[in-house]
């Protein structure tokens, strides 16, 4: 699936009236450095892959009914490579780190960093660091591994990540001492919200001990729920995946009598994976997520809905994203994972349950097939779509840091790749809007509305 709106983030999320944020991105110093890119360029012709940092990609501009702007006009810094550059490749040393739950397109984003780092700018001495944030204190003794062409031949065909990955907070003085031990100009870490904060954290230490040593994240959720990035990678074959579950519920559903299908898809906060799954295989009935809340009991909650549908339709698709549903549960005492996220309740046995009593009490017999492929999506390998998008992003968060920008994430915007400045984005999560395009959408191909009826 490829994603051609001009603004696909301003079609699926709250329109952002309040811009109180810089687009400015930091630097390490002046870059005085030829960047070794000129050698790719013909003599005497006009050298036109560079990209100056005065070239801007619009953040968002909005008319009224006369046309005139109501917003300032906000841009970002268009990514890509510099006439000069900051580190002197041959004195560089590099480290990748991948965080966070496991996500297709971790291993196509190493690969992309470390060619273009040995082959482009001709730098040798890169390094990953195994199992995330863990692999930066002494304690817990992983290993470095040599990252060369060699190690990541052919990576991409595999799911995961050939650094590993953890959860949870680590100190950040220890992290920051690592990076001095190991002489790094540049951390490239990938992962989600909890990476971008500690990348934050990591950046304003090595600020305070006045350290030459450049940030570089690479946003990463299959949620695709980072704030001011509007696509993630590994999303696009979450997508492909999704559908498949929704294609194989839908021929469990027709199959028996008042067949029911029920399909859990990952989106804690955020519902597009869900949605974007269900007009991609226009089999759902019911969408289920975080942003629009829903009763179960009553003459317009959920389960006399689903009635409904079984007595006109004799079958039922559901979708439900794993955040959705979860006032349900009432006051329960809230428990955190290691990365400090709320422990969310199972809705998709919860909901299982629901509709087993509910069609067991009214005698209406039912076949119900539950499907979660949630971990067998997150461990895949990216689809074409996504491996292209993964190198993009990989070869621009070389080029920012040897440009020596700092403190800042790759983003895609406008159909543009973008510098977004981590204060801008780290803490912050994008939402789907419920009356935006895409859950309107969602609404029109499912009909669902039309059974939660008095």
């Amino acid at each position: 699936m490829i994603f051609l709106e001009k603004d696909l983030f301003n079609l699926m999320v709250k329109p952002m009236n309040n811009f109180a944020f810089s687009t400015d991105i930091p630097t390490l110093g002046k870059a005085k450095i030829t960047s070794p890119l000129n050698r790719y360029t013909k003599s005497g012709k006009s050298v036109k892959r560079f990209v100056s940092d005065e070239t801007k990609i619009i953040v968002d501009v909005q008319t009224d009914h006369l046309g005139t702007t109501q917003n300032k006009v906000i841009s970002f810094e268009k990514a890509g490579p510099r006439e000069k550059i900051y580190f002197d490749p041959s004195k560089l040393k590099c480290v990748i780190a991948t965080c966070g739950g496991l996500c297709p397109g971790l291993n196509d984003v190493i690969r992309s960093i470390v060619l273009e780092l040995h082959h482009i700018y001709n730098v040798k001495a890169i390094y990953g660091i195994r199992h995330g944030l863990q692999g930066f204190i002494p304690d817990f003794e992983h290993e470095v591994m040599n990252l060369n062409p060699d190690s990541v031949y052919g990576i991409q065909n595999t799911g995961g990540s050939i650094l590993g990955s953890s959860r949870g907070t680590q100190d950040i003085g220890m992290i920051v001492d690592c990076l001095e031990r190991m002489s790094t100009g540049i951390l490239f870490l990938v992962g989600g919200d909890g990476t971008l904060k500690a990348s934050k954290k990591i950046a304003e230490e090595i600020e305070h001990r006045n350290l030459k040593i450049s940030i570089i994240a690479i946003p990463k959720t299959i949620d695709n729920d980072i704030y001011l990035v509007s696509r993630s990678f590994g999303f696009d074959t979450a997508v492909d995946v999704a559908t498949l579950a929704i294609k194989g519920a839908h021929n469990e559903a027709v199959a028996y009598p008042n067949g029911i299908g029920l399909i859990k898809l990952m989106g804690r906060h955020s519902g597009f994976l869900a949605s974007t799954a269900a007009l991609a295989q226009q089999d759902a009935n019911f969408v289920l997520v975080p942003e629009v809340n829903f009763s179960l009991y009553g003459k317009t909650g959920f389960l006399q809905a689903l009635e409904n549908r079984i007595i006109h339709r004799k079958h039922a698709v559901i979708i439900v994203a794993e955040g959705a549903g979860q006032d349900l549960f009432g006051d329960q005492q809230k428990e955190f994972d290691p990365s400090r996220n709320i422990v969310l309740q199972d809705v998709g046995l919860f909901l299982k349950d629901k509709i087993l009593n509910w069609f067991s009490a009214k005698n209406i017999p039912i076949s119900l097939k539950y499907i979660d492929p949630s971990y067998i999506i997150r461990s895949l390998p990216a689809n074409a779509n996504d491996s292209v998008f993964c190198g993009f992003l990989g070869r621009d968060a070389v080029h920012a840091g040897m440009a020596g920008k700092t403190k800042l994430l790759v983003s895609f915007w406008n159909n543009q790749y973008v510098h977004i400045p981590m204060d801008a984005s780290a803490g912050k999560r994008k939402n789907m809007d419920p009356q935006g395009r895409l859950w309107q959408s969602v609404l029109e191909a499912t009909g669902q509305d039309a059974f939660f009826t008095d």
